[in-house]
Parts: C-alpha cells; structure tokens; sequence
C-alpha cells in the first residue's frame, strides 16, 4: 500500500518522462528542419558566389574548358558540367543519401541543381552540403533531455519530501492523536491549530463526531450501570421468594418442578447482572490496585478449583507451566480472567475431551479439543453465546478482552490441531 503522498509524485513522473519522450522526436523534426533550410540558404549563397565570378573573369574558351575540369577534380561538394537546352530545369533543392567518397559511409547530402549560362551556353551547377551533423546534435539534444528528466525528478522527490513536512504536518498529528484515542476514557481530543482549511474543517468534524460518541457511550454505560444496580434487589426478592416457596411442606410435586424451572433462567439473569456490574467497573477503572501476582500459582489455584467441573465431564488436563511469570496487576481481575478463560474451554471441550494450559516467557496459551472453529468475528461481543449446546451469559470474553485492553495485554482466537486455542500476552 503507497502513502498518500507519493500518489501525484508518481503521477507527475510518469506525465513528465511521457513529455520528455514526445519531445525528442518533436526536436528532431524541429532541428532537421531548421538545420536543412540552413544548407539551403548556404547552398544558395555558394551558387551566387560561383554565378558572380563566372560573370567577372574572363577566360578563352580553352582556357574556361581546362579551369573548369580542374575545378570538378579538386573542388568537393559542387559540379559545373556542360547542359543541352533541352536538360534545363527550375532550380531544385533534394535530399539523397549516398557513399560518401572520403569516409566511405552512407551520409545525407542536402543538394541544390540550378542551370546557368555561361558565355552563352548552359550550365548545371550541383551544390552538396553534407548533413550528417543533426545526427549528432539529435544524440546531445536526447542526452541533454536526459540529465534534465532525472534532475526534474531529483527536484520533484526533493521538493516533495520538504514541503511535506511542513504542509502535512497538522495531519500527521491529527492521525497520531486519532491512533492513541481510547473511547473509555470518555476524554475529547484537543487538535492543534492549523493554517490550512481543508485541515481545520477536518479537525471540526472530527470532534463533533468524537463528541457524540462520547455521549453515545457514556448514555450507555449509564443505562447498563443503573439498570443493573436496579435489577439486584428485585432479583434478590424473587430468588428468596422462591426459595421461601421450595421449603412450604405443602407444595405439590408439579409445583416444585415449575419452581425449579424458574430458578433456572433467574440464576442466569442473576450472572448476566453481575457480570455487566463488573464490565462496568472495569472500564471505569474502579479496579486500581496493582501489586505483584505470581501467574502459574493463581493459575494453578484456578485449576484445582474446577477440577471437579472438569473430571465430571472425564475432561484431562494437561498442565505445562515453565517458569514463573509475575504480573503488576490486580489479583483479582486476573483470577476472574483465568476463571473465564477455564471455563470457556470447559464449557466448549466436548466428554472426554482434552485441555492443555501451556505458559511461556510473556505468553500464556489454553488449549482445548473442538469440533469446528469458532466465529472469531463475533467471539468478544457481549451476549453473543459461541455455542448452542452449552449456553453462557456470553459475557465471559467480553469481561477477558475488557481486562486485556485495561492493562495493554493482546488476546486472540485460533484454531489448530483439531481444538480452539486462545493465546494471551502480557
């Protein structure tokens, strides 16, 4: 994935090489033609200077034949030769290529062909101007056209990289603030001041948005902690009401039964308010005394407590605790997070199945034998039971992953080798 910044700079350079590219032939054409109406002009200038001393000298005809074959012996790039009446033509200037006669290579020649008269006869006069030096020029021009491609783009990286410190400078802030913004903190963001529009206008949006959230989870939290703490004493009555009713000498078989079926879903509504009371108390950090824990011990302790649970399902256990990891945190917000978690695996392992807890250096891994993987998409979402054949308050992860983000630790799902896998580190 390429930054934001790098975008037109990319653009840029493509649209630049592109132009530079076009350009060559362009200057080709444009020096080609310059260069080739220069040999005109020239070639014309050295028919004038011949004309005009052919006009002044005067020689015998003997004298005028030897000169002129001297002159077509030593003189290179113009011919004077005898013409009848019928050859004459307007004067012409061409382009051919041919074996140059010194070097021995192919060059072009930019020729001029006039007829004079002299003395009365026809003449054809042919000037040849060798053109062979807009190759090398076109060669400078494409190597010119060269060095100042890569020093534009030195310039573009350059200029890029400088300005946008400065210019991108408030919304590299705004983006660090953004990244270090905890909505349990129910704190706003203080954006710095910008002199840049678009920047502001995106800092104002942002805390407008902020704001609301805030409102949003602090309206729900409020609702969740009151609605809690209201439903303790009614369920209290209820469940003491029952109880009261289950000792009456008097009650009937099929009365006890229909009791007993309502202290089922009473004693599950009773764990979901507990367990929303200490959802709410751990985000609102009502959980502050830190001290040292010795991990495999707690962990252990945990273990022994539920291993009547776990060999009532004919569940083995197979322990690989390492070395000894202490902890700076509160015991029992751990002990509720490894409670959880055994739990979890117990309720999710299937009879006779197998749990394996393995700690290593920072890491602490539970194991347990499964069918299918779970939907990690959904695993950590309040009331949201995994499994149908064992239901929960489904707020047991919830309560592991809220304990995880208060002190920084990292917790994720996998599933391998056959069983679900949750992996803490510290």
């Amino acid at each position: 994935m390429s930054k934001l910044l790098n975008k037109p700079l990319k653009a840029f350079t493509i649209y630049a090489l592109f132009v530079l590219a076009a350009s060559i032939p362009v200057y080709l054409f444009i020096v080609d033609s310059i260069w080739l109406t220069e040999l005109d002009e020239h070639n014309q200038i050295v028919r004038e200077r011949i004309e005009h001393r052919l006009k002044t000298i005067n020689f015998t005809d003997a004298a005028f034949e030897q000169s002129l074959a001297l002159w077509n012996q030593i003189q290179p790039g113009t011919s004077l030769k005898p013409a009848t009446t019928s050859e004459i033509k307007p004067d012409q200037h061409y382009t051919i290529r041919r074996q140059n006669e010194f070097n021995q290579e192919r060059d072009r020649f930019r020729c001029l062909s006039v007829y004079l008269q002299v003395k009365g006869k026809p003449y054809h006069l042919l000037v040849e101007t060798n053109v062979e030096e807009t190759e090398e020029t076109m060669l400078a021009i494409a190597t010119v056209t060269l060095l100042f491609f890569l020093l534009l783009m030195g310039g573009f990286i350059f200029l890029n990289h400088k300005i946008s410190q400065s210019i991108w400078q408030p919304f590299q802030k705004t983006l660090e603030q953004l990244k270090t913004f905890d909505l349990n903190s129910q704190c706003n963001i203080e954006f710095g001041q910008t002199n840049i529009q678009e920047f502001t206008e995106l800092n104002q949006a942002l805390n407008k948005l902020i704001e609301k959230n805030i409102s949003v989870y602090r309206q729900q939290k409020e609702f969740t902690e009151n609605a809690s703490h209201e439903l303790q004493t009614p369920l209290a009555l209820i469940k003491s009401k029952l109880d009261l009713m289950l000792q009456n000498e008097l009650l009937t078989e099929e009365q006890a039964h229909i009791i007993e079926s309502i202290n089922i879903p009473l004693a599950r509504v009773s764990r979901i308010n507990k367990n929303l009371l200490l959802l709410a108390k751990i985000e609102n950090y009502q959980f502050d005394e830190n001290e040292a824990v010795d991990l495999n011990q707690l962990l252990q302790q945990n273990l022994d407590l539920l291993m009547e649970h776990m060999e009532g399902k004919g569940l083995t256990v197979e322990n690989q605790l390492r070395e000894n990891i202490i902890l700076k945190t509160n015991k029992s917000l751990l002990e509720i997070l490894l409670t959880n978690l055994l739990l979890n695996a117990i309720r999710h392992t299937p009879r006779n199945g197998k749990i394996k807890v393995e700690q290593a250096i920072g890491e602490l891994k539970i194991w347990n034998t499964g069918e299918k993987p779970l939907n990690s998409g959904n695993l950590f979402k309040r009331f949201i039971s995994s499994s149908m054949e064992a239901p929960s308050s489904g707020l047991g992860l919830a309560i592991v992953q809220q304990i995880c983000h208060q002190y920084h630790w990292s917790i994720r799902y996998m599933f391998q080798q056959g069983g679900h896998l949750f992996v803490i580190r510290f």
